[in-house]
């Protein structure tokens, strides 16, 4: 079991959908966050720092800290679980770490909006047509979709500029 985690609302729901699986199929879980260099790779040969890709790894671990601290309070029990922070692109790491016989991908399906594909589907995009195993993706909870559907208030200062005289 390969859940991808990247610390947003949504990816929240991916990663409770991976630990149910897990504990169905009494199968350990592998929790990825993948992660590149600012600049991506080719910025980042044109000036190599090792402190910049100890501070990256250590950002990385903490999303993946974070996360399950928000989804469970911690580690969730009743699972065998296991963490690996993957340099490079999201979809090509998980994809590749779960191409084993019998492995499950868990992605979170991200946005349904057609910007909100361009900037944020690509990782399902990609392990959906890539992945040699079977991915499970997981919408976004009704409550996110909800919330990001409603329209935005308007400034407090438009209000207070019909009260000058």
């Amino acid at each position: 079991m390969v859940v991808g985690v990247t610390g947003s609302l949504g990816n929240l729901a991916a990663l409770h959908a991976a630990v149910a699986e897990a504990r169905r199929c009494e199968a350990p879980l592998v929790v990825v966050n993948a992660w590149t260099p600012p600049g991506g790779e080719t910025g980042y040969r044109r000036a190599p720092w090792r402190p910049l890709l100890d501070l990256c790894r250590e950002q990385a671990a903490a999303i993946v800290e974070t996360a399950m601290s928000d989804a469970f309070g911690g580690p969730p029990p009743g699972v065998t679980m296991s963490t690996v922070l993957a340099r490079g692109q999201a979809g090509q790491m998980l994809v590749q770490l779960a191409g084993q016989p019998g492995d499950l991908l868990v992605v979170g399906a991200g946005r349904r909006g057609r910007f909100a594909r361009l900037r944020h589907g690509a990782v399902a995009r990609y392990c959906l047509t890539h992945a040699s195993r079977p991915v499970l993706a997981v919408p976004q909870p009704d409550l996110l979709r909800a919330l990001s559907s409603r329209p935005r208030l308007q400034p407090f200062r438009a209000a207070t500029d019909q009260l000058r005289p």
